[in-house]
């Protein structure tokens, strides 16, 4: 009899991943393929904590480094034990070290655990924060006349008297704990007393803080600041070019907290154009779309579309492309069903989202980008050369009946259906109400009249501190009906428009303040003591 075969359950693998400095922008490719891919992650939460759920799937078990699955504090030799059991089960772990792992001890003994367990792993590097982070506070830790770098913990007590020629730059990590003491031992060591000094907080992120002094007043100055948490510090000559060289902590919105009162997928952009200019914006639905009432109108427009009934359809919103994919998707259809029939939308979000149904917009306005500006660029009903004189209007409930007046005036005749309901969305959380009407927020962009009844009516008004920036005149005038001064007022109706006017009067904001030899703060840190009016 022959002996029976055991199947071996395949080995997993381990990758001890650098997450970079803070900013998870600065993570490597490598990294996030890994991240993705993670049955399980282990990680240090207050690190990593805020952004790793953007690059794993819902199902992957987090781990936090410091603590087991029951919450009790893991040893060192227990973490290492950790990847390695949930490898030998055949997982794919990831654990995810702040910085790069080669600069943390602990590389070592995980990559032993792992090279004696006979586990697959591999180091992927991250881009170190003890020269990361001067460079985002505009320090480059080299010049023509300064070629070398000397980089110390000061958890480890260095002999500062190594420590001393001036034209080498000092990294210092760990030091906002004792940095008077070893700027007293530096002084007395043979550093000039007024040597530059750099201490950067939260580097990389939007709470980057930095405070420049010299070794001489470098303690005052921290305890004046406040400076706390995880610090880098540089000692020397180099500190001279963050004047000229800073370009993180200037950018016109650096820090400021954005509401915008929309879902994360109707925000995206406007949220991703916001961070670009330094700000951290929070997404607030205002609003909840749902399901016609009755859903016999769409039935019926969706057979029209396959049918030939129509010779245009006009998209105004994203939520009216998602409502008409979502029926394609439910009969089987697809964008081959549009084959003949023109497409019109009413600005670029609209268009991004039909042209990723696999449909090509034939029309959309040249200026305002609004039912308007539609009914501008819209061709007359030319009995001639249009065989077929209806147009299919998919939309909200809620929807005013300019655009239906105006394709009626140009001699079309419209099948306007209600694809989608809008209903207010339930109020944020009470902290969020709380930093609204308290003046929390340095700002809040509004890209529609709705947004500003519903955030009112779910929320409160914004505090008189908060900047109010609008898309419209007529969101403008929408928001001076509710007692809000309007601080902000695109050029033209659209989200990448009203970022870059918020961005700015950010920046002339900062130069005001600068030149007037005031500090720069954020709105929210100057607060007036009576609620502002509209004029």
């Amino acid at each position: 009899m022959s002996p029976r075969t055991m199947k071996k359950k395949p080995l997993g693998s381990v990758a001890l991943v650098g997450a970079g400095p803070g900013d998870p922008e600065l993570l490597t490719v490598r990294a996030v393929e890994l991240l993705r891919s993670a049955d399980v992650v282990v990680l240090d939460q207050q690190a990593c904590g805020s952004w790793v759920s953007r690059y794993v799937e819902p199902d992957t078990e987090l781990i936090e480094a410091a603590q087991g699955q029951g919450g009790e504090p893991l040893a060192h030799a227990t973490r290492a034990k950790l990847l390695v059991e949930a490898a030998r089960q055949g997982k794919r772990v990831v654990r995810l070290y702040a910085g790069d792992p080669a600069l943390d001890g602990s590389l070592v003994e995980d990559a032993a655990a792992c090279a004696k367990a006979r586990i697959p792993f591999e180091i992927v590097p991250g881009v170190p924060s003890l020269t990361a982070v001067p460079e985002y506070a505009g320090v480059p830790l080299t010049s023509r006349s300064v070629h070398d770098v000397s980089i110390v913990d000061a958890a480890n007590g260095p002999h500062w008297d190594r420590h001393v020629d001036p034209n080498v730059t000092l990294v210092i990590a760990n030091a906002i704990g004792s940095i008077g003491e070893i700027a007293k031992a530096l002084i007395a060591a043979g550093r000039k007393p007024s040597t530059p000094v750099l201490l950067t907080a939260g580097g990389t992120t939007t709470e980057q803080r930095t405070v420049a002094s010299t070794l001489e007043l470098v303690a005052a100055a921290v305890r004046a600041a406040k400076l706390t948490g995880p610090v880098v510090t540089v000692v020397g000559e180099v500190v001279k070019h963050r004047d000229a060289l800073s370009w993180y902590e200037t950018k016109p919105l650096f820090g400021w907290r954005v509401l915008v009162p929309r879902t994360k997928e109707q925000a995206g952009a406007l949220s991703e154009q916001l961070r670009g200019y330094g700000a951290v914006p929070e997404e607030v639905p205002t609003i909840s779309v749902e399901p016609p009432r009755t859903p016999q109108q769409m039935e019926r427009g969706i057979k029209g579309l396959v049918t030939g009934r129509y010779e245009w359809v006009a998209f105004t919103s994203v939520n009216a492309v998602k409502a008409v994919r979502e029926r394609f998707e439910e009969y089987g259809l697809d964008a081959r069903a549009f084959a003949g029939i023109k497409v019109a939308v009413v600005g670029e979000a609209t268009a991004a989202a039909i042209r990723d149904f696999g449909i090509k917009p034939d029309l959309m306005p040249a200026g305002e980008q609004s039912a308007a500006g539609l009914l501008e660029d819209f061709p007359p009903f030319d009995s001639v050369f249009d065989p077929i004189n209806r147009v299919f209007l998919p939309r909200a409930d809620i929807a005013t009946e300019t655009l239906v007046a105006g394709l009626i005036d140009l001699g079309w005749e419209v099948d306007d259906v209600t694809a989608y309901r809008t209903v207010r969305a339930t109020p944020p959380p009470a902290p969020t109400r709380e930093a609204i009407k308290g003046g929390g927020f340095d700002a809040v962009v509004f890209t529609s009249s709705s947004t500003v009844r519903n955030l009112v009516g779910i929320a409160g008004k914004p505090h008189a501190s908060t900047v109010i920036a609008c898309i419209g005149p007529q969101t403008a005038k929408t928001a001076e009906e509710h007692g809000l001064r309007v601080d902000v007022l695109a050029a033209e109706p659209s989200v990448s428009a009203v970022a870059e006017a918020l961005a700015e009067y950010g920046a002339a904001r900062r130069l005001a303040l600068t030149e007037a030899g005031e500090p720069v703060t954020r709105p929210s840190e100057r607060r007036p003591a009576a609620r502002r009016k509209a004029k």
